[in-house]
């Protein structure tokens, strides 16, 4: 038997479905494989918790070793900041609108707060929130590796760097996101190969002003094991923590290492060589496509073909598979960090399934 269906069967009379199962000696040794990995390297891990939003497992990984957390935006690292993190790098182009300023410069007095920023517009908009306390807050400036999203030209690093410390602020260094590197198993490594040469031009144009780039920031789970480069300092993977299936499908990970899935239940059969599950996008996202599915049945062949809000579709492979009403399945989803935002608890317990604790999704809801 499948070791997620093993574990899942030990639960049933505990937890209802659909319900984010998470085993946590598979996490953990997720987690302490990425530490040993980076301080053979001499590297320092900052974990992205937006993949779990959940304090307990961020403290997880400080204690293992990590010397702070990434959080996707304000809201988040309040809620880390809250639970007593106090070292913070929100990886994201931050624009102080609304709210947003004074919320960082109250962070910024309570802990070690830093912020992505990759335009001259940002850099005097947080140097205008943080006011008199603009020496508080520290800047690390985002460039672009080939992913094509958010993040300056390499080249502007250094101007951007002056900028900012002429308005107060304290550049400390440069990150990128090597998100090219997602969309095959042979783009990897070019993609990590794409990331050094980026924040090696970046590291030059802040020498090139006179500051040092004391932070050289990279990520993500599928290229980190090519992030070996000694120019990087810190590595900010998020997924590693439970892995998915588009992991598995890259190569960043096994199938043994994946620590959570999705439960969901049998609840209608009378479509021929299909069946429905209780899972559907409120449960999985829409994360996927026809090619290679929303989802599959740990151990078989089975894929989810579709989802509606609710329904999940599940086309029977010709096999001896055919769960029927009532069965409860563990599936792994294509990508794991839009499936914790629709859960307030995750289901925590091991391989072996005999234990059962619930921790909350602290920062559930928390985008801005």
């Amino acid at each position: 038997m499948n070791r997620l269906q093993q574990a899942l069967d030990s639960l049933l009379d505990r937890i209802d479905t659909p319900a984010p199962i998470v085993l946590v000696d598979v996490m953990q040794e997720n987690i302490d494989r990425m530490q040993a990995f980076a301080t053979l390297r001499n590297l320092d891990v900052r974990p992205h918790v937006k993949t779990h939003k959940c304090v307990e497992i961020g403290r997880r990984q400080v204690k293992a070793g990590a010397v702070g957390i990434t959080a996707g935006n304000v809201g988040e690292a309040e809620v880390f900041a809250a639970a007593g993190f106090d070292d913070i790098f929100i990886a994201y182009p931050i624009w102080p609108s609304g709210t947003k300023g004074v919320r960082i410069r109250k962070l910024a007095v309570t802990t070690r707060l830093r912020v992505g920023v990759d335009n001259f517009a940002a850099v005097d908009a947080l140097a205008d929130a943080m006011g008199s306390e603009a020496g508080r807050l520290e800047v690390v400036i985002e460039v672009d590796c080939g992913a094509r999203r958010s993040g300056a030209p390499p080249e502007a690093a250094g101007d951007l760097a002056v900028a900012a410390r002429k308005r107060g602020l304290v550049p400390v260094g440069v990150f990128t996101y090597p998100g090219h590197g997602s969309s095959r198993r042979e783009a990897r490594k070019q993609a990590a190969m794409d990331q050094e040469a980026a924040l090696t031009d970046a590291v030059r144009s802040f020498n090139g002003a006179g500051i040092t780039a004391d932070v050289v920031s990279a990520g993500s789970t599928p290229t980190i094991e090519y992030a070996t480069s000694s120019i990087i300092t810190e590595i900010r993977p998020g997924e590693y923590v439970f892995n998915d299936l588009n992991n598995t499908r890259l190569g960043a990970c096994t199938e043994d290492q994946i620590a959570l899935f999705v439960a969901g239940t049998v609840v209608s059969d009378w479509v021929p060589d299909q069946v429905i599950l209780d899972v559907g996008t409120k449960a999985l996202s829409r994360e996927g496509n026809a090619e290679i599915g929303y989802g599959s049945v740990a151990g078989t062949q089975a894929v989810l073909s579709k989802l509606n809000e609710y329904h999940g579709f599940l086309p029977l492979p010709a096999s001896d598979f055919s769960p029927g009403i009532g069965a409860v399945l563990p599936i792994v989803p294509n990508h794991v960090c839009p499936v914790i935002i629709n859960f307030e608890e995750l289901i925590v317990t091991d391989s072996t399934g005999t234990s059962l604790e619930r921790w909350k999704v602290d920062a559930r809801g928390f985008l801005s």
